[in-house]
């Protein structure tokens, strides 16, 4: 969907975030048959994630890999975990930043670049200005 300079390309997850990874892996091969791959650190974030990969998107399960990381303050006060964000593709997300902000938009951080464990770039847009959801943006294969 092309908006102003910048297209949203697709969905590429849903986040939850889990008080054990290793726990929610198991539930989900036991109960759904669903294969959850190799767990990754992204230290920018303070988180350990793995994800189950799907035909049109990927279910990311992530658990914090540090004490002041954000994932630990959603699971104080989410103590069994839940929906964290979800995330959607971008052709440019500096662009895309630039713009969505250019109309009142708050994109999270300071500024600097965010990148996944993927190397890829990635944003934050506030869930007050995108109907209470916490939203990702990502920036596929350009690192």
């Amino acid at each position: 969907m092309k908006s102003g300079g910048f297209m949203i390309t697709g969905l590429s997850h849903v986040s939850i975030v889990v008080p054990s990874l290793d726990a929610a892996a198991k539930r989900l091969k036991g109960v759904y048959g669903l294969e959850v791959g190799a767990a990754k650190v992204n230290e920018q974030q303070g988180v350990r994630l793995a994800y189950v990969e799907l035909a049109n998107a990927r279910i990311e399960l992530m658990e914090p890999s540090r004490p002041d990381s954000p994932v630990s303050k959603f699971l104080e006060k989410n103590p069994a975990g839940g929906i964290h964000h979800f995330c959607l593709n971008v052709d440019d997300v500096a662009a895309t930043a630039s713009a969505v902000a250019g109309k009142g938009v708050r994109v999270l951080g300071d500024g600097s670049p965010q990148h996944n464990v993927h190397g890829e770039r990635i944003a934050f847009v506030h869930p007050k200005d995108f109907l209470g959801a916490l939203v990702e943006l990502e920036e596929k294969g350009k690192g």
